[in-house]
């Protein structure tokens, strides 16, 4: 009989189905990633009645994380000293990029044990801090300086959801960042384009090999452009 997805043994899960790379774009820092996306993704999809496995964002670095990451890592003094906020954090990537840019403290939040699970060890592997939160953290304010999100607008109902929510971060004063290769409910009319990179991914996942990924802000937010 399968164990519940409460009991199984996420660290033996994520290392036994992945191997540490250096991420394509922001090859500073290495993650934990699916050697073959197609077979993990269909593992989860497979056992998902039985024993509730999400299905595997962790596993990948994602077109918009990669963009948030590089451009972070490219201009350190945006997160330098500063309380840091990577939302649906997936892999850490951005967070873990944060951390090497000179950033005060740095959390990770996700709603997926699994992830919370991966970004406890690709931070290990990075040799950074992080303070893990397997919390979704929409709707509230706990006073960070920065605020990044990368490829959150795949399903309209929660891009919507959460770009209201960035909207008001941003008007108290945070920084917001957004990392997108401009997916679906992308709200372009409401953002402006700070970087654009052409950045590789798993072709089996975005149907290409290199993504065109931007990092957005919100128009009007108060917070000076950086080259």
């Amino acid at each position: 009989m399968s164990a519940p997805a409460a009991e199984l043994d996420r660290r033996g899960f994520i290392l036994e189905h992945t191997r540490l790379l250096p991420v394509p774009h922001a090859p500073e820092i290495g993650l934990h990633v699916a050697q073959e996306a197609t077979e993990l993704w269909q593992k989860t999809e497979d056992e998902l009645a039985t024993i509730g496995l999400p299905p595997p964002f962790w596993a990948f670095a994602w077109a918009g994380g990669q963009a948030l990451a590089r451009y972070l890592l490219d201009d350190t003094s945006i997160v330098r000293g500063r309380r840091v906020l990577d939302f649906a954090s997936g892999s850490g990537l951005v967070a873990i990029a944060a951390a090497k840019a000179g950033a005060a403290a740095v959390e990770a939040c996700d709603i997926d044990a699994f992830a919370a699970e991966a970004i406890a060890i690709n931070a290990d592997a990075n040799a950074v801090r992080i303070a893990v939160r397997l919390d979704g953290l929409v709707g509230r304010d706990e006073g960070w300086d920065v605020v990044c999100a990368g490829d959150v607008c795949y399903e309209r109902a929660m891009a919507e959801r959460v770009i209201a929510w960035l909207e008001q971060l941003a008007a108290r004063g945070a920084q917001v960042l957004i990392g997108d290769p401009g997916r679906s409910y992308l709200p372009r009319a409401r953002l402006e384009t700070l970087a654009s990179y052409a950045v590789p991914v798993t072709r089996s996942l975005e149907d290409a090999e290199i993504k065109q990924s931007s990092v957005w802000r919100l128009k009007g937010e108060g917070v000076r452009l950086t080259v």
